[in-house]
């Protein structure tokens, strides 16, 4: 089972921009890996995913202005945030598989 540690999230005002981590405890190359998010009073839901080849998909929401990227040497998944705004309100989880972290709260103020 692979243990997921996310960290980056904060306080932001609008237009500004975050970079979200996330940290395997063991090797991710073999798998695909996503980012979803769960805002107040909403079901949680995808943002992007990154696939074992590199490929990525994002939600329609925050394409453009997302980017997701893996460093697989170092274990670790990326969210680079841009442009954000007060609707990306929410706490972002990183997954693989069944493995979901623990959350990071983003919080952008308008």
């Amino acid at each position: 089972q692979v243990q997921l540690v996310e960290s980056g999230g904060g306080l932001v005002q609008a237009g500004g921009s975050l970079r979200l981590s996330c940290v395997a405890s063991g090797r991710i190359f073999n798998y695909a890996l996503g980012w979803y998010r769960q805002a107040p009073g909403k079901e949680r839901e995808f943002v992007a995913t990154n696939s074992r080849s590199g490929g990525t998909v994002y939600a329609d929401s925050v394409k453009g202005r997302f980017t997701i990227s893996r460093d697989d040497a170092n274990n670790t998944l990326y969210l680079q945030m841009n442009s954000l705004k007060p609707e990306d309100t929410a706490i972002y989880y990183c997954r693989t598989g069944v493995n979901w972290g623990q959350g990071t709260q983003v919080t952008v103020s308008s």
